[in-house]
C-alpha cells in the first residue's frame, strides 16, 4: 500500500524527478563512453527537455503541493517552467558547434545546463525558504562551472571566479534574510509567514530579513545595485553560456521574486514596493546610459539585460494581476529575442575566430544580408519599436504600472527606453552604413539558422496573433492573484 501511495504523493514533482534522473543517466553515459560523446549528450539533453516539458504541460490546471507543503505546482509555475526549458534548449542548441570549434568538446557541458534548469524549476516551485535555497544553489553551482568552462581562456576563468565569489555573497545574504524571517515569524513556509505577518504593523527585524532576501534575488536578476558581476561575466563566459545567463536564470529568479513577494509578504507590500520601485528605476537608467559607451557586443548585451530586468520589475511594482501578466509576457518575448541576438553574435567570426567588437559588425549587411536584417529587427525590437514584439512587452508592463497609479515609474520607463534606443540603433548603423575593415566569414551553422529564423519570425509577426501568449500569461497570473 505504501508503494501505491508514493506516486500521488510525489506527483507534482515528477517532471523534476525525470529531469534529474535523465541528467544522471547522461552523466554516467558520458563517463563510461570512450570517445567524446558531447553531441550525443547535447541531443540527449534536448530530448530530456522535451519530455520534461510534456510532463509539465500535462499536469493540468490544478494547484498541487508535495514534500510537506515545500513544493508547489500551479498555472504560474507551469508557465515559467516551460519558458525556462525553452531558454535552456536554445542555449544547448547554440552550443553544439561552438564548443567543438573552441576546443571545449566535453560532454559535461549540456548536462550542467540540464542540472541548472532543474535547479531553476525547483526555485519556481518553492513554497518555503528551504526549498528556495536548495533550488537556487543547484542552479548557481552548475552555472559557476559552465561560466568557467573554457579552462584555457583567462577571461572565462575570471568570469567563473567573479560569479562564484559574488554568488556566494548573495547566498549568504539570502540565508541571513531567511533566518531573520524565521526568527520573527517562527516559520519558513511562505503561507505560514504570510499568516503570521497578517495585516498588523511589521517588526523591524522582519523588514531587515525582507531586505536581505530581496538583495540576494536582485543579484540573481542582475538588478542595480547588485549588477556589478554582469558585464565581466557576460564578456568572459563562452558565448552560449552568456546566452543562457541572459535568459533562463533571469526568468527563474524574477518568477521566484514574484512568488516570494506575493505569497510570503503580501501583508507588507507598501514596504517592499518601495524597494522594487527604486531597483526598477535604477536598473532602467543604468542599463540605458551605461551601455552607450560599450564597444564589446557582449558587454552591451549585459547592460541591455540590466535595463530589461528594470522594465520587467515595473510590472512587479504594479502589485496586481495585470502586472504579473505583463511580466510573464515580457519575459517570454525577451527570452526569444535574446536567443536570436546571441545567434547573430555567434555568427560574428573572422578567419574562423570569434570576434566581439561592435565595430566588427561593419559591412555585415553585405556579407550576410539575411542575418543582418534579422539582427536589425531584433535590435529594433529590443529598443521597443512598434509593431515588433519588444514594443508589446514594454506596453503591457507600463500599462500595468499606469493602472496601479505608478505614473512616474511608467514615464521614467518610457524615457529610459528612448535613451536605450540609441545604442541599439548604433549597432544597426554600423552594420548597414560603416565600411568594413575586413569582412566577416559567411555562413552560419544549421542549428543557429533555425533558432535565429524562429526568433526573427516571432519578433516580427507577434502582433498578428498574440492571443495564445496573452491568454496563457493571464491564466498563469491568476494563480498568484486569484
Amino acid at each position: 500500500m505504501e508503494h501505491a501511495n508514493l506516486l500521488p504523493a510525489f506527483g507534482p514533482a515528477i517532471p523534476e524527478m525525470v529531469l534529474a534522473a535523465g541528467a544522471m543517466l547522461l552523466l554516467m553515459f558520458g563517463v563510461f563512453r570512450k570517445e567524446s560523446p558531447t553531441a550525443v549528450a547535447s541531443y540527449g539533453v534536448l530530448i530530456l527537455f522535451v519530455i520534461t516539458a510534456f510532463l509539465v504541460a500535462g499536469q493540468g490546471d490544478l494547484s498541487m503541493t508535495t514534500f510537506s507543503g515545500m513544493f508547489t505546482v500551479d498555472p504560474f509555475t507551469r508557465f515559467v517552467k516551460l519558458l525556462i526549458l525553452l531558454a535552456a534548449s536554445a542555449a544547448v542548441i547554440m552550443s553544439v558547434t561552438f564548443i567543438r570549434r573552441e576546443g571545449m568538446d566535453r560532454f559535461e557541458f549540456p548536462v550542467l545546463i540540464a542540472l541548472a534548469a532543474l535547479g531553476m524549476m525547483m526555485m519556481v516551485s518553492a513554497a518555503s525558504f528551504l526549498s528556495l535555497y536548495m533550488g537556487l544553489e543547484l542552479q548557481s553551482l552548475a552555472i559557476y562551472v559552465i561560466a568557467a568552462f573554457h579552462r584555457d581562456n583567462a577571461k572565462s576563468s575570471e568570469a567563473g571566479l567573479k560569479y562564484f565569489v559574488l554568488g556566494a555573497l548573495a547566498s549568504g545574504l539570502l540565508l541571513y534574510g531567511c533566518s531573520f524571517v524565521y526568527g520573527f515569524t517562527g516559520s519558513i513556509e511562505f503561507n505560514t509567514v504570510a499568516q503570521q505577518i497578517g495585516t498588523g504593523k511589521p517588526s523591524i527585524g522582519l523588514i531587515f530579513g525582507l531586505v536581505f532576501i530581496l538583495s540576494a534575488l536582485a543579484f540573481k536578476i542582475s538588478a542595480v545595485p547588485f549588477h556589478m558581476w554582469t558585464p565581466d561575466v557576460y564578456e568572459g563566459a563562452p558565448t552560449p553560456v552568456t546566452a543562457f545567463l541572459a535568459g533562463a536564470p533571469k526568468v527563474a529568479a524574477l518568477a521566484l521574486t514574484m512568488r516570494v513577494l506575493f505569497t510570503a509578504f503580501p501583508g507588507i507590500s507598501p514596504e517592499w514596493n518601495q524597494i522594487v520601485v527604486f531597483v526598477a528605476i535604477a536598473s532602467m537608467l543604468l542599463g540605458s546610459f551605461a551601455a552607450i559607451g560599450q564597444n564589446n557586443i557582449k558587454r552591451l548585451m549585459a547592460y541591455s539585460s540590466i535595463g530589461h530586468m528594470g522594465f520587467a520589475l515595473v510590472g512587479v511594482a504594479a502589485n496586481s494581476a495585470e502586472g504579473i501578466r505583463g511580466v510573464l509576457i515580457y519575459l517570454t518575448i525577451y527570452v526569444i529575442m535574446n536567443a536570436g541576438v546571441f545567434c547573430c553574435i555567434l555568427a560574428m567570426r573572422r578567419g574562423g575566430n570569434q570576434v566581439e567588437s561592435i565595430n566588427d559588425l561593419a559591412g555585415m549587411s553585405r556579407s550576410q544580408p539575411v542575418v543582418a536584417f534579422l539582427f536589425a529587427m531584433l535590435m529594433f525590437s529590443l529598443a521597443g519599436i512598434p509593431p515588433l514584439a519588444g514594443f508589446f512587452a514594454k506596453f503591457y508592463v507600463f500599462m500595468a504600472a499606469v493602472q496601479s497609479g505608478l505614473y512616474m515609474l511608467a514615464v521614467i520607463g518610457v524615457l529610459a527606453s528612448v535613451v536605450g534606443a540609441f545604442y541599439y540603433l548604433r549597432v544597426i548603423k554600423i552594420m548597414y552604413f560603416d565600411e568594413p575593415a575586413e569582412v566577416l566569414d559567411r555562413g552560419m551553422p544549421g542549428e543557429l539558422t533555425v533558432v535565429l529564423g524562429l526568433s526573427g519570425l516571432f519578433t516580427m509577426f507577434f502582433f498578428v496573433y498574440p492571443a495564445p501568449l496573452l491568454a496563457g500569461a493571464q491564466f498563469a497570473a491568476s494563480a498568484l492573484f486569484p
